[in-house]
């Protein structure tokens, strides 16, 4: 296959979202209470669907499923990646995902979720959650009983451009006012820790999960900082953000033009600023911003033009 394989997102309404994702993207969201677009997944609970081309209609796990030479014959399991926007509008839970063991033996096999998030925007002095404090397993079952949340967490402040990894088992949470893309494994399992005592539209607090989180969390909190590599190429810069076990993370700033040669099995590729084409053997494509793609395995040689930046992910 010689052309991009464009997709339709899927949106999820949040107790913390807000209407970012319409204001900043442009997407037709289904209220002002809209937290997640989840834009290349194949994951049962949201599957973003095949916008146009000869696959048009088909989910991406049927296109997974049926059409394995795209992805380089990588079969083995399900789909192994999820890419999403979240419009944090309020504070996120305070929250921790299992690895793939905690998960094998918690939740009937499904896949861990170590993730990692790109800030689009945020409001000034913006902050993440990323870690805690406890340095024993009694330490932080004592502080969260005792709800001494401040003495816990470890808060960061951010600004756009920033890119963190986060692994399973690490305690996190996104602060508000905060846009990221967020790159992960193709998982929706998370534990809640803390929600701040908030209830949904019915009245009722939102569950927590403290004693699976309390088991899964690492203790004490491994910081996983990521060193950022930087190649210039014609008219772009490229970033690699993280080469880890689960994915590769780069983001694509191109002022010009850029020509590449798709060497993966494939590529997910998100467009989160500016307007552009892409031009491969099958024809040109124009790209905007909030346009998400696949690059197939064996797109071969292509170009983008234009004035753009993307986040582009591999397993």
């Amino acid at each position: 296959m010689k052309h991009p394989i464009f997709l339709q997102p899927v949106f999820k309404e949040k107790i913390w979202g807000g209407t970012a994702l319409r204001d900043k993207f442009h997407y037709n969201i289904p209220s002002k209470n809209t937290g997640e677009c989840w834009a290349i997944s194949a994951h049962p609970n949201g599957q973003s669907i095949v916008s146009a081309g000869e696959f048009k209609g088909l989910t991406l796990g049927e296109l997974w499923g049926k059409y394995p030479g795209i992805f380089g014959g990588m079969k083995q399991g399900d789909f192994p990646l999820l890419t999403k926007i979240l419009d944090a509008n309020n504070d996120l839970s305070i929250q921790v995902h299992p690895n793939d063991e905690n998960s094998n033996n918690k939740e009937n096999g499904i896949q861990g979720k170590t993730e990692c998030w790109y800030i689009i925007h945020c409001e000034e002095d913006s902050e993440i959650v990323l870690g805690h404090n406890a340095n024993t397993k009694d330490e932080l079952i004592n502080m969260i009983e005792n709800k001494q949340w401040d003495r816990l967490l470890k808060r960061v402040k951010i600004k756009p451009g920033d890119f963190f990894y986060v692994p399973a088992g690490t305690m996190h949470s996104l602060g508000r006012g905060i846009l990221v893309l967020e790159t992960q494994q193709s998982s929706d399992s998370t534990y809640r820790v803390y929600d701040y005592d908030r209830v949904d539209s019915d009245g009722n607090m939102r569950e927590l999960h403290l004693d699976k989180a309390i088991d899964i969390t690492i203790i004490p909190h491994e910081l996983k900082e990521s060193r950022s590599m930087v190649l210039n190429k014609d008219e772009a810069t490229i970033t690699k953000f993280v080469d880890s076990e689960y994915f590769s993370v780069y983001k694509w700033k191109v002022n010009g033009f850029f020509s590449y040669t798709q060497n993966e099995r494939f590529q997910l590729a998100s467009v989160i600023e500016g307007t552009g084409q892409i031009k491969t053997a099958d024809g040109t494509s124009l790209i905007k911003k909030g346009d998400h793609f696949i690059l197939p395995f064996d797109l071969g040689d292509f170009e983008i033009k234009g004035n753009l930046e993307l986040i582009v992910s591999h397993p």
